[in-house]
């Protein structure tokens, strides 16, 4: 699982925004909420990173969260 990745493009869409505007707190906490409402999306291929998980950490995991 490559959280790095989804860290790296929310840092680059901050930065798009706060490169040439002045009001820079309004804007990056509305650019927030823009970028958390596209991550509702489903997870791709979660059910076999869940499964890859569960063989490493046994029952350490918590399926429910």
């Amino acid at each position: 699982m490559y959280t790095t990745n989804i860290i790296e493009g929310f840092h680059r869409q901050l930065r798009a925004v706060t490169q040439s505007k002045g009001a820079l707190m309004k804007l990056l906490f509305l650019v927030q909420e823009n970028i958390y409402a596209k991550w509702n999306k489903p997870v791709h291929n979660w059910n076999q990173t869940l499964a890859q998980l569960s063989i490493i950490f046994g029952d350490r995991l918590k399926p429910n969260l």
